[in-house]
């Protein structure tokens, strides 16, 4: 069976309410509870917490940023993770965005592959308990960590450009796709195997991790509601990114009519031009609705599907949503 698991998107910063949702996802039989970097929590340490208080369920970072953390800390964070959760933990790594890896950590953002192949080199190596492969040039003498290996650890490349799908095929043990239309998996799929070919693995299998809003309602105009507020959030509020690559995906036309009907911040309308975007990037529907459409994932490729559930829900629809999805 395909497995399923949880997450918040960034705007969600109430810690208990966080740890709340990874229990009962886990006492609900969810696979996997993933947190994203963001501007608030440090997300490896909300996740040792988690670790603490659950048994089972998968853990993983969706995702840690390639710029403000080095590899030394990536791999230190990822070995205490794997010890405290027993094994459980997966590091989900990506690009983030312009805005926050300048406007928060106050590092350059340029093209991230190279920074990608680096970090998942370097990671993986120290993982392994070799020493690092230091790509600085300072003369120092490479370290080991001081910690048992956690070779076992997989690593998961989050992107939507092609070189960074054909990255993940080539190095990662997952790709972890966000706002990827489903009816693209194919291509994404084609990519993978390029990666894997270039690699050297032509037969290497990579994970397929995707990460969905997902929004459930009893109603489904609140449900739809729910979804093309995320549609508009992404499009119009987190800078050029998401606009540029979905729009070069072949969704040009619906990303316009969406950026042309929310020209004021905090406006959600999805035009009925613009529709088919609910259906390729979002979980929603009543509970029905929503699990077909889950289930299209799955058909479309997807090993384990991580679901952001929306900011700011109240416990009973936080689980009204674990009951309707799971």
């Amino acid at each position: 069976m395909p497995a399923v698991g949880v997450s918040v998107m960034p705007l969600e910063n109430r810690r208990p309410t966080i740890v709340r949702l990874a229990t009962e996802a886990e006492r609900r039989g969810y696979d996997a509870f993933y947190l994203p970097e963001t501007w608030a929590y440090d997300t490896t340490v909300l996740l040792a917490e988690v670790a603490a208080r659950t048994q089972r369920i998968g853990l993983g970072t969706g995702i840690v940023g390639v710029w403000g953390r080095s590899p030394g800390t990536l791999a230190m964070a990822a070995a205490t993770l794997h010890d405290v959760s027993g094994g459980r933990f997966a590091l989900g790594l990506g690009a983030s965005t312009k805005q926050l890896v300048e406007g928060l950590h106050d590092v350059p953002f340029h093209a991230p592959v190279e920074q990608m192949r680096r970090l998942i080199t370097q990671v993986r190596a120290l993982l392994k308990g070799e020493r690092i492969p230091l790509a600085a040039g300072t003369g120092a003498r490479a370290l080991r960590l001081n910690l048992p290996a956690a070779s076992d650890v997989p690593i998961y490349l989050a992107g939507l450009s092609s070189e960074t799908i054909r990255l993940a095929g080539e190095l990662a043990d997952g790709w972890m796709p966000f706002l990827f239309p489903r009816s693209r998996m194919p291509e994404g799929i084609a990519l993978l195997r390029e990666g894997a070919a270039r690699g050297g693995a032509p037969d290497r299998v990579t994970k397929i991790v995707p990460c969905m809003p997902a929004v459930v309602a009893a109603d489904p105009e609140e449900a739809r509601k729910g979804a093309a507020w995320f549609v508009t959030f992404y499009l119009t509020t987190m800078g050029p990114f998401y606009p540029r690559i979905i729009s070069r995906l072949g969704f040009e036309k619906e990303v316009q009519a969406v950026i042309a009907a929310n020209p004021t911040r905090g406006s959600a309308v999805v035009p009925p031009e613009a529709e088919a975007l609910l259906d390729e990037l979002i979980v929603y529907g009543t509970p029905a609705e929503a699990r077909a459409r889950l289930a299209r994932w799955h058909e479309a490729g997807a090993a384990l599907s991580i679901l952001l559930l929306p900011p700011n829900l109240d416990p009973a629809q936080m689980d009204f949503a674990l009951d309707a999805l799971r």
